[in-house]
């Protein structure tokens, strides 16, 4: 017979992997990037550096990205920067990334004539 004493500590062990299963992640995540190793590491840290800049204003963050990216790779880079957005795009081969930030702040730049 199940005490309730029991059925607490189990309902917290649930809980506890359940949270456990949930994977947050506090440095960036490449989900898709196309582009040399180079040029990845350059828009990583640039996206990282916008991004921790401009924490809560994400239009200045993908502005601030945009910018510096078509300074130091060629102009015509678009960014988005935001927690729920879908994207449909065409992109110049070798010139595309999508990562998230802090679990939640997802970021595609990609470059198009």
């Amino acid at each position: 017979m199940e005490t309730t004493a029991d059925f607490n500590r189990r309902g917290a062990d649930d809980l506890d992997m359940a949270a456990s299963r949930k994977a947050i992640h506090y440095y960036p995540l490449i989900r898709h990037a196309d582009l040399c190793e180079e040029t990845k590491h350059e828009c990583v840290e640039i996206i990282v550096a916008s991004c921790e800049k401009f924490p809560s204003n994400h239009e200045a963050a993908a502005k601030q990205i945009k910018e510096t990216l078509d300074k130091r790779c060629g102009p015509s880079w678009h960014c988005v920067v935001g927690e729920t957005f879908a994207l449909e795009i065409s992109y110049e081969t070798k010139n595309i990334i999508y990562m998230f930030l802090n679990s939640n702040l997802g970021v595609c730049a990609w470059k198009c004539s």
